[in-house]
């Protein structure tokens, strides 16, 4: 970890808070290039969207194809404030990322350590280098905060 992980990881929990603010899972996704600039970023959209595919990595990576015109983002980092599902996961190997960070594991969910290897365990043709627990804590408290509010709304009767 490093201080350019943390500025980065900074910025992907901004977006979460964004999120969380319009009723969205707060997770957020920042891509950066090999160079060290923002390719992409974006937060979770999947009630927005009426997708629920609309997550913020997959989101992130759409946007970062389309602004370099190629599907292979090589040499990027994604940085996310949860450790990505299966889902997102198997995007970030396809799209030949070459390093994740993220914040906090995601013990329910979560495909690059907690619940599956899918980005490093050798099975698919390319591995991502992975760095966890960076911001971890901060990570971590964004969600148990927002799970925790919807879960005594839903326990006071209203609707989330």
């Amino acid at each position: 970890m490093d201080e350019m992980d943390e500025f980065f990881l900074h910025r992907a929990i901004e977006l979460a808070r964004e999120a969380e603010c319009r009723g969205e899972v707060p997770i957020g996704a920042v891509i950066v290039s090999a160079a060290g600039e923002i390719v992409s970023e974006a937060s979770n959209e999947t009630i927005e969207r009426h997708d629920p595919t609309a997550h913020a990595e997959i989101l992130a990576i759409r946007a970062a194809g389309q602004k370099i015109g190629n599907y292979r983002l090589t040499g990027s980092t994604v940085y996310s404030t949860i450790e990505p599902c299966a889902m997102c996961a198997g995007a970030l190997v396809n799209a030949r990322v070459a390093r994740l960070v993220y914040g906090a594991p995601d013990e329910r969910f979560g495909a690059v350590r907690s619940k599956f290897e899918i980005c490093d365990s050798g099975i698919l043709n390319h591995r991502i280098e992975i760095v966890t627990g960076v911001l971890e804590e901060e990570c971590r408290k964004l969600m148990q905060d927002f799970f925790r509010s919807r879960r005594i709304k839903t326990e006071n009767g209203v609707s989330t």
